[in-house]
């Protein structure tokens, strides 16, 4: 196992505080959104087994079925096939939404074939694979997630009293669900933005004052005041009073699959993602917004929001979601426990968050372990003991046997295969 040096992005959204806080560091003043751990070539974890700093996605490229397991290479290709991040966001990340394997296959061979710049501006497909995500709060959390049955929203926007809004209202009580989301979000996302900028402003100093005067929606009506002040004027406000306004508690979570539109408005949480770049953005931002290719995108499906809890199996609590790229799950280390066993197929990056992990490692070998796996191809560790405070994580080559044990919180990413 392999302690991991991360990398953490300065994005304008991000908190000042959050992750300072986790990691015991001083506040720098800039924002700090993001810490990533994995192997994505845009930041990759690095790792030094005795020759230096290494980039961990050098270490798997050159032994890939060592580092991944024959599983993982034989199902994914000989690349990591997850990114695990900390996200600390100090305000609204934009509203986007994600392609799924065969949209993201046709989208990035159609950009290539047509020579558009995998750098530019107004590229969509930054890669030929899919996105979906799943978001743990640590702290109590804000999110947008899924579009509300429509009825529910036209009582939203009704209520704002704008006489603008009100043929969208008329529109999701009277056509069926998926045409009528489909042609309130076409019509306020293709709008040019001189023209409804000033519908946007009304709305969202009437939003204001419905949340002053309390009820149900009050909460949901702040959160839309609160984006309309980072993002005055953009259509994106009225996009997001379509979708759910979500409230994560510690521990709780959401999946963000394919065509889903989402947008995290503030909190601190572990971030665990497909491989991918992919993002097709429908507002709430000052970068390109392709409202054709979004449109085929967006899944027009009304429904709950999905707040995920984990399920307890053995002492390890899991996020169950639909994908086999990735699985998070989490330990609660209890002080004076046994150490428990820890072995996979599929690498492993843990993650603690509160108090404190001891890992202890054994080598590479076979053996049963917690998931009820047998060790495969042999892992790259040779023993060791590791201990992580909260913000620090570790790699886990598959087939490696290690303990943990400790005082705290650990997370642990692993592979589906």
């Amino acid at each position: 196992m392999d302690r991991l040096a991360n990398t953490v992005r300065p994005y304008a959204w991000g908190s000042t505080t959050a992750l300072p806080e986790l990691l015991g560091t001083a506040p720098t003043g800039e924002p700090q959104a993001e810490m990533w751990m994995g192997a994505h070539p845009g930041a990759p974890s690095r790792i030094d087994r005795g020759a230096g700093p290494v980039s961990l996605a050098e270490v798997i490229d050159a032994a890939p079925g060592t580092e991944l397991g024959a599983d993982t290479v034989r199902t994914f290709g000989p690349r990591l096939p997850f990114l695990l991040k900390l996200l600390a966001a100090g305000s609204p990340l934009s509203l986007q939404v994600h392609p799924d394997l065969a949209q993201a296959a046709e989208g990035f061979a159609d950009e290539e074939r047509r020579g558009v710049p995998i750098d530019a501006a107004h590229r969509n497909y930054k890669d030929a694979n899919h996105k979906p995500e799943l978001i743990v709060a640590l702290t109590p959390f804000d999110g947008l997630c899924g579009f509300r049955h429509p009825a529910q929203a036209a009582d939203l926007l009704a209520a704002l009293d704008i006489d603008e809004l009100k043929p969208y209202a008329d529109i999701l009580r009277a056509s069926p669900e998926e045409d009528a989301l489909r042609e309130v979000f076409t019509a306020v996302l293709s709008a040019e933005h001189h023209a409804i900028a000033g519908t946007v402003e009304r709305a969202a100093l009437a939003a204001d004052r419905l949340a002053d005067k309390g009820g149900p929606y009050a909460e949901d009506y702040a959160a839309y005041a609160g984006i309309a002040h980072h993002y005055p004027g953009d259509p994106g406000v009225l996009a997001a009073m379509l979708l759910h306004h979500v409230q994560l508690q510690p521990g709780e979570a959401l999946f963000l699959g394919a065509g889903i539109p989402h947008a995290y408005l503030g909190g601190l949480g572990v971030e665990l993602m497909a491989n991918s770049d992919n993002v097709l953005r429908c507002g709430l931002t000052p970068k390109h917004v392709d409202v054709p290719e979004l449109l085929r995108v967006v899944r027009f499906e009304a429904g709950d929001a999905g707040v995920l809890r984990p399920e307890a199996v053995d002492g390890e609590e899991i996020y169950e979601t639909p994908i086999d790229e990735f699985r998070l799950s989490r330990f609660a280390l209890a002080p004076g426990a046994a150490p428990r066993p820890l072995v996979s197929r599929t690498p492993q990056i843990l993650l603690c968050t509160a108090g404190t992990a001891r890992l202890r490692s054994g080598g590479a070998g076979g053996g049963a372990g917690v998931d009820g796996g047998a060790g495969g191809e042999a892992g790259a560790g040779t023993g060791g003991e590791l201990t992580l405070p909260p913000g620090e994580s570790a790699f886990v080559p598959a087939g490696e046997h290690l303990t943990i044990a400790g005082e705290g919180t650990l997370f642990r990413a692993t592979v589906v295969a």
